[in-house]
């Protein structure tokens, strides 16, 4: 094959300056119709011959020698790590991941299960008995295919999460995706641990796999490396740990994989993908050098992948794999209401805010959230300020007071803490301890209120609560409908979620056949060099 210095230009061709091979040694006019469809071809190789001033395309071995440029086959499935793919059964290197409140649904890890990718539970802010439901419903739609559950750190109500992950356990539930974790914490040692046994070979076989969501270097970096073992030795002095168990913990990582969270929908510290994806790769194959595990842990990527361009730019620079997330909230099977489903697929780029969490609103930690078509991002920032300004609920001057009462709780601060005093008495009593000791910490309880159920209202649909809706929402989600505007995928009735998936990876491939093809000299016209999603894939 030789190379050509100079470039080829076949973007500003008329049909017939563009030939095709035929019956070896026959040309015919190829259209860019046909041109398109030829290069979308991803099974086969494409080969670009100069002949005089035309230029042509063949897939002929035969012309291979004295091609000006070359690209081989290359297909959604050709993506990621092999081993990634491996461990979980996986078609293509790609997971659905957790949204709270159910919105990554049973509906949604099922369809991703079936179609050769896989999907996270969204089990945060979901009572024991709620995902114990969806553990059988999933179990029974999927027997042996992939499928994974959420384990969200919960600092405020620790012996919810410890009893999840529990849950886990008696369950086999054998895939767990950790998000919003800081530190590692005994939860998360006991459910990795309990699934350890050594092999008659003397290797280690890893009953509970654990992907962990992490954004943050020193947060990666204690998933790189053996659980703790102060907390290893607890968990065996508690009886929740064989001592076979705590031996074997000591060898292997906390996590079998991790994907960076770069700018994403909900809890972010919005990181470009491009700073710290490279980071965290960096840092694993430094403790990987240090540790030597017979199997490394595999780094993905999650943020901002919501167009094909996103998607190749992420395998470019190393992931194993990608996670997608604020576009599947809008696909059919998201148990987000109908309304936020189209409030969310019109969204643009910059339709999006920072917003108090409910889960850590004193720590003064923030989600991403949608703002258009709500008020929530400014009004929950306006509880974070009072909170930050007075002590108490009865420190907050009485027209102030009135104005939350009216605008953004729309009912009484008393009646508040009267359903808040319900629900703590129920399912963390300490809480209200504590709130009798500490009066902000009442008033936190009673912002927490507002806060905890905007995401419901958004999911159920509530109705006249529709400007307090919280959406958990990143940038990608309007790149995306950028993508899709005027395609099929532009109305959210038509976004099925493994469909959406899988144009991604094969928009993914096309374009990365294209830039193979681009650094060899060739020049495409704007519309080759794009790809749309023009019909389903699935």
């Amino acid at each position: 094959m030789t190379n050509q210095s100079s470039f080829i230009d076949v973007s500003g061709m008329a049909d017939h300056s563009l030939l095709s091979q035929k019956n070896m040694g026959e040309y015919i006019p190829l259209t860019p119709e046909k041109m398109k469809s030829y290069l979308s071809d991803l099974t086969k190789p494409v080969f670009v011959i100069k002949n005089g001033k035309d230029a042509f395309l063949s897939d002929s071995v035969f012309l291979s020698s004295s091609a000006n440029a070359y690209c081989f086959p290359f297909t959604p499935e050709m993506f990621g790590d092999a081993d990634f793919k491996r461990s979980y059964g996986l078609k293509y290197a790609l997971y659905g991941g957790a949204m709270a409140n159910a919105i990554a649904s049973e509906e949604m890890v099922i369809s991703l299960g079936n179609s050769g990718f896989m999907g996270s539970f969204g089990a945060g802010g979901m009572s024991l008995s709620a995902i114990e439901k969806a553990i059988y419903r999933i179990r029974e739609a999927l027997k042996d295919k992939p499928y994974a559950f959420n384990l969200i750190n919960n600092p405020f109500d620790s012996e919810m999460e410890q009893k999840t992950a529990e849950l886990y356990i008696q369950n086999g539930i054998h895939v767990v995706e950790a998000s919003a974790y800081l530190t590692i914490n005994s939860s998360l040692v006991r459910y990795r641990a309990a699934g350890l046994k050594q092999l008659p070979d003397g290797s280690v076989e890893i009953g509970n796999k654990l992907i962990a969501k992490v954004s943050r270097k020193e947060v990666a970096s204690q998933f790189l490396q053996p659980a703790p073992e102060e907390i290893l030795s607890r968990l065996l002095s508690e009886g929740k740990l064989t001592e076979e168990q705590v031996r074997l913990a000591k060898s292997v990582p906390m996590a079998d994989d991790i994907t960076v969270e770069a700018d994403s929908g909900g809890h972010t510290d919005n990181r470009p993908l491009v700073s710290i994806l490279p980071a965290i790769i960096r840092l694993r194959d430094s403790f990987q050098a240090k540790y030597r595990f017979p199997h490394p842990v595999r780094i993905g990527a999650a943020g901002g992948i919501s167009v094909p361009d996103a998607t190749l730019a992420a395998f470019m620079m190393g992931a194993a794999y990608v996670t997608t997330g604020s576009v599947n909230q809008a696909c059919i099977e998201s148990g987000a209401s109908e309304y936020t489903k189209n409030l969310l697929a019109q969204a643009e780029i910059t339709d999006v805010a920072m917003a108090p969490a409910s889960d850590m609103f004193e720590m003064g930690v923030k989600v991403q959230v949608l703002k258009r078509g709500t008020m929530f991002a400014k009004r929950a920032q306006k509880l974070y300020d009072l909170y930050q300004r007075y002590d108490s609920v009865e420190e907050i001057p009485a027209a102030e007071r009135e104005k939350l009462e009216a605008t953004v709780f729309k009912r009484t601060l008393d009646s508040v803490w009267e359903e808040c005093q319900k629900f703590f008495s129920e399912r963390d009593p300490k809480q209200l301890e504590k709130a009798a000791k500490d009066p902000k910490h009442k008033m936190a309880l009673i912002f927490r209120w507002y806060l905890g159920l905007s995401s419901r209202w958004s999911s159920i649909g509530e109705k006249g609560r529709e400007m307090d809706y919280q959406i958990w929402c990143g940038p990608s989600l309007g790149a995306f409908n950028d993508w899709v505007r005027g395609t099929y995928l532009e109305k959210p009735n038509n976004r099925r979620v493994a469909d959406v998936s899988l144009h991604l990876l094969t928009g993914a491939a096309y374009l990365y056949r294209i830039r193979l093809l681009e650094s060899q000299g060739i020049r495409f016209s704007s519309d080759l060099r794009d790809y749309l999603p023009l019909q389903p894939l699935l």
